[in-house]
C-alpha cells in the first residue's frame, strides 16, 4: 500500500499548545484520570461565561444567520468595530478596511497568506504566540524571531529587530499585550518599532487580542493610533475580553497609508471572498459586545477574580526555589523561568510530559512558544483559587523532587571528582621520587 504523507509545508510547523503533551493528556483522561489544565486560555471551562446580553443577541439573530453574509462580515458588526477603532484614536478607517473572521486566528492566516511569497521573512517576537510562526511557515515565508528581553521586563530588543532586517523582510509582528509573557509595551517602544517599519517599508501586524485584560490600572495603546502612514493590520476578537472563545468572532482592521498597498488589499479581498464568509452567528455578538457594559473590568480590577488569581499564581510560583517570573500586567498567562543551574533540563517537552504524568497538571514548555532555551514554561491562571493552589503545590513537589535528584547526582559527581583528586595526590610522592632519581 502506498504511504500517504503529510505535506512538506508542515515540516517546520509547531503548535505545542495543542501538541504531544495534549495528546498524552487526552489519553490519560480517557483512562479516567482527572487533570488540571493550565495549558490554554479557554475561559469557559473555568466558569468564565460570555456576557448574558451577548448570548441573547446571538440567540435572537439565529433565524437571520442561515445564509452567507457579506464576505467581509455583516454591516452592524463592522460598524461597531469601526467605532471602536475610532475611539482608540485610529484615523482613516472605513467599513471597507474591516474584515470579520472565525476568530483572530483565521484572519492572521489570511493576512500572512496574502503577504508572503516563498522565502519572504516575517519578524516575530521570541517568545511568541506560536500560531504566528506556524502560519508564516505555512504561507511559504520564513519566521525570523527577534528577542524580547526578560531582564528588561520582556520588552522587545530594538537593536535585535534592526539587526535581523534583510531585503526579504516584509513585516514585523507585535503581540501587545503579550502572550505568553503578559507584558504591555510602553508607547515609546511602539513608536520605535513604527519608526523601524517606516524606514524599511515594512507592514506592522499588531495582535491586540488582550487589549482589555489589564491589571493594576495599566493602559494599552493601540499601535495603529501612533501613525497614519505605516500600513498597520490590527487583530482582535471576542475570545478573551468577552469570554467567547467558541463563538469564533474576530476582526482585522487595515489602517495607515493604503495607497501603496492596493495590490495587497486586493489579495485580502480575494481570500475573504474565497472562504465566502465568517461564522454568521458569532458576528451578531460583536456589536453588542463592543457597545455594551464592559464586564471584563469587574474581573481585572482589584478584588476581581482574574486579578486575584493572577496575584495568587504569581505568589505561589515565585515561592518555588529557582523559579522567577516577570509579573504579568495583562492577559491570562505568566512565563516563569527555571534557573538552569538548579533545573538542568535538556528537553523541556519531555520534562513537562513527565510532569504531566506524575502530577496530572498540564503546562506548555517554553520552546512551544519559540523560546530557544529549555528554561521557561507558560502557566494559565484561570482555574478557581482552590484548584490553582492544588496545581502549583503539585508542580512545586515535582520540582522539589527534581532538585533533590539533581543535587544527589551533583554530590555523587563531586565525590567522584574528590576521589580522583585524592588518587592523583597519593601518586604524587612516587612521581616526585621518580623525578628525583
Amino acid at each position: 500500500m502506498k504511504t500517504i504523507s503529510k505535506s512538506s509545508k508542515l515540516a517546520h510547523v509547531l503548535y505545542d499548545i495543542r501538541g504531544p503533551i495534549m495528546d498524552r493528556a487526552k489519553q490519560m483522561e480517557d483512562e479516567g484520570q482527572k487533570l488540571i489544565k493550565l495549558n490554554i486560555g479557554n475561559l469557559a471551562v473555568f466558569g468564565f461565561d460570555a456576557p448574558e446580553e451577548v448570548q441573547q443577541d446571538m440567540i435572537r439573530n439565529l433565524p437571520n444567520s442561515a445564509g452567507y453574509s457579506d464576505s467581509k462580515g455583516i454591516f452592524a458588526a463592522r460598524k461597531a468595530v469601526m467605532h471602536y477603532t475610532q475611539a482608540q484614536g485610529v484615523e482613516g478607517v472605513t467599513l471597507e478596511d474591516i474584515y470579520l473572521g472565525n476568530g483572530a486566528s483565521d484572519l492572521i492566516a489570511m493576512a500572512t497568506n496574502a503577504l508572503l511569497d516563498d522565502g519572504d521573512e516575517l519578524l516575530l517576537p521570541a517568545p511568541d504566540y506560536p500560531l504566528w510562526t506556524a502560519v508564516t511557515s505555512l504561507s511559504g515565508g520564513t519566521p525570523v524571531h527577534y528577542l524580547c528581553d526578560e531582564a528588561n521586563g520582556w520588552i522587545p530588543d530594538l537593536n535585535d529587530i534592526r539587526a535581523k532586517i534583510t531585503p526579504r523582510t516584509k513585516g514585523i509582528v507585535v503581540i501587545n499585550p503579550n502572550n505568553p509573557t503578559g507584558v504591555i509595551y510602553p508607547d515609546h517602544v511602539l513608536q520605535e518599532i513604527i519608526a523601524i517599519a517606516r524606514e524599511h517599508g515594512l507592514v506592522i501586524l499588531a495582535d491586540e487580542v488582550y487589549d482589555k485584560v489589564l491589571y493594576d490600572d495599566a493602559t494599552h495603546t493601540a499601535m495603529a493610533s501612533l501613525s497614519t502612514d505605516v500600513l498597520t493590520l490590527t487583530f482582535n476578537s471576542l475570545s478573551k475580553s468577552y469570554r467567547a472563545c467558541g463563538y469564533r468572532a474576530g476582526w482585522l482592521v487595515v489602517s495607515g497609508d493604503k495607497r501603496a498597498a492596493r495590490d495587497y488589499i486586493e489579495g485580502l479581498d480575494m481570500l475573504a471572498n474565497m472562504r465566502l464568509c465568517a461564522n454568521v452567528p458569532g458576528q451578531w455578538a460583536i456589536q453588542t459586545a463592543l457597545g455594551g457594559y464592559q464586564s471584563i473590568n469587574d474581573l481585572v480590577c482589584e478584588g476581581g477574580r482574574l486579578r486575584r488569581q493572577r496575584d495568587l499564581a504569581y505568589e505561589l510560583i515565585t515561592a518555588i526555589p529557582g523559579v522567577t517570573c516577570v509579573k504579568p500586567q495583562a492577559a491570562l498567562y505568566m512565563f516563569p523561568r527555571l534557573d538552569p543551574e538548579i533545573y538542568p533540563i535538556e528537553d523541556d517537552r519531555q520534562f513537562f510530559l513527565q510532569l504531566l504524568e506524575v502530577t496530572r497538571v498540564m503546562l506548555v514548555q517554553g520552546t512551544g512558544f519559540n523560546w530557544s532555551r529549555p528554561d521557561h514554561f507558560r502557566i494559565v491562571f484561570l482555574p478557581h483559587e482552590t484548584d490553582l493552589r492544588e496545581a502549583v503545590a503539585r508542580i512545586a513537589k515535582f520540582l522539589a523532587d527534581y532538585r533533590a535528584k539533581h543535587a544527589n547526582k551533583s554530590l555523587a559527581s563531586a565525590d567522584a571528582e574528590s576521589a580522583d583528586v585524592a588518587e592523583i595526590e597519593d601518586d604524587l610522592p612516587l612521581e616526585r621520587a621518580k623525578k628525583t632519581a
